[in-house]
This record gives structure tokens, sequence and C-alpha cells, in this order.
């Protein structure tokens, strides 16, 4: 079965909506900030896809596009004025970010509370304490899809390929807090066939197109699909989709399948994170 990511993330996406208009009722409004720094046509489309998103969920959207040669005092201290801003519940800074500024002292600066990407070393520590109400938005949409297609987390061995600090390692937290038993399987990983032929989830998240084919998985495997691969004007995933046609049990597609996901968790984390600024309401 293809797991539907654009069905279950317009899901989700609604059910923010239905709360955040609870919020308004109260007089709260969720708002998120996005700062742009730079032309880099990729970040110009996802901060766009943030505000329709924003735009369908009740929650406020207020976007800094700032030319490439801000200096990193002037992003700083942009982002200290949006963490004294109660009206602000989530700041989210555009990566990647020009070559002069430095993205640690970036990710650092945005108060804990309102860092909705979760890449702030609090929330990372929490995640990996299988706590806090901030998660990590690609990693929680993923847990979300397998959910909400019925499919069983606990107890199952869960391989994920790649270690990056935005998919790999959080995801592998994730699944561990669901109960699952987790290997993290990277570039130097040795026998990479032998340990997916034991898994019953596999997450793909490495950058290489149609890297894992239908000989390394097992019978009934759910493949969950984080690649984003352009060839030739055509996107790929990391899994040879086709090649694994009647094997895997449930698979999601490239595009379709974590991409709306993402997005769609970026919103609850803005939701959460105005509940949570606000004596959990």
């Amino acid at each position: 079965m293809i797991i539907d990511g654009k069905k279950i993330s317009g899901i989700i996406k609604e059910e923010v909506k239905e709360e955040a208009a609870e919020l308004l009722k109260l007089g709260l409004k969720p708002t998120l900030a996005v700062v742009l720094v730079g032309l880099d046509p990729a970040s110009m489309v996802y901060v766009k896809n943030k505000k329709l998103a924003c735009s369908q969920t009740n929650i406020g959207s207020i976007s800094y596009e700032l030319p490439e040669s801000t200096t990193e005092e002037e992003l700083l201290s942009l982002i200290d004025n949006l963490n004294n801003d109660k009206s602000i519940n989530g700041v989210l800074v555009q990566l990647p970010l020009p070559a002069h500024i430095d993205e640690n002292k970036v990710i650092l600066k945005i108060k804990p509370e309102k860092d909705v990407d979760c890449f702030h070393p609090v929330n990372v520590g929490l995640l990996q304490m299988g706590a806090g109400s901030l998660l990590p938005c690609t990693p929680a949409g993923i847990i979300e899809l397998l959910k909400r297609s019925g499919i069983e987390i606990s107890g199952k061995n869960c391989t994920v390929v790649g270690r990056s600090n935005i998919v790999g390692k959080p995801v592998a937290s994730l699944l561990l807090k669901e109960n699952a038993t987790v290997t993290i399987t990277h570039s130097k990983t040795k026998n990479l066939s032998e340990i997916l032929q034991n898994a019953d989830i596999i997450v793909a998240a490495i950058g290489k197109a149609c890297f894992i084919t239908r000989e390394m998985v097992k019978e009934g495997a759910v493949i969950i699909d984080v690649g984003i691969n352009r060839i030739g004007g055509k996107l790929y995933g990391d899994v040879d989709f086709e090649g694994l046609e009647g094997k895997a049990s449930y698979i999601t597609p490239v595009p379709g399948g974590v991409g709306p996901m993402t997005i769609a968790m970026l919103m609850k984390n803005c939701l959460n994170a105005c509940k949570q600024q606000n004596n959990n309401i």
C-alpha cells in the first residue's frame, strides 16, 4: 500500500486549524515568524509553502526577507527582538544561511520555547530524554505517517539509513520512544543489505537516488523514503520505488510522502508553542 502523505498531512492541518480556532476564542493567535536571508531559490519555495500552510491553519505568519548582505550581528539582533515579542510563538530561520553567518550561533540564539524547528541543543536534549512538546518536523511527521496508517511500531525492528542531525538521529530517538528496536546505519556501515533484511520498518534518509533496491529488503517491510533527489527535472527518493512494488507492504512515494508532513508538523509545533507559552492552555 502507498502511504499518502498529502492526505495525512491535510488531516493534521485540519486538526491544527480547529485547535487554533479555539485558541482564537481565548484571544490567542499562534504566530510564526520566518526569516529568510538571501535569494536561494529552494529556500524561497519553502518559505512560500510555509506561509501558505499558516494561512490554511489559522496560524499567523510574519516573514522577514533579508538581503544576502545582512550581517550576522543584524540577524542575531532581529532574533533577539522576535524572542522578546510575546505575540510571536515560533521563530524559524530558513537554512542554509550565507557563508558569512554562523548557523550554530543562529540556532543557539533562538529561545528553546520558540524553536519550532527543534534544532536548539535544549530541545535536542529533551528529545533524547523522550520529553518536550516541540519535536523535529520531518521525524515527527514520519511517526505520524506510521501511526495513522495503522502500522505497529512497538517491538518492531527499525533500521534508519542515515545519521543526520535533521532526520537520522532524531527519528531514531522517536522510534525508540515508541518502543521499537532501532539500528542506525550510515556510509561506514558494513553489510548494509544484511542489516536491512532484518528490518520490519526502514527509514531511508541518505540522499542517494534509488539506493535501496528490492534485493536489500525483506518481504512485507514498511519503507519510509525521506530522500529528495532531482535528476533531469524529475524527483526520486532514496528507494527504488517501482522495484519494491509487490515486496514492501507499505511505502511512501516521492513526492507526496514525507514531504507534506514536514510543514504540517511545523504548524503543529507552532500551535504547541503557543499553548506552552500560555500556561499549557
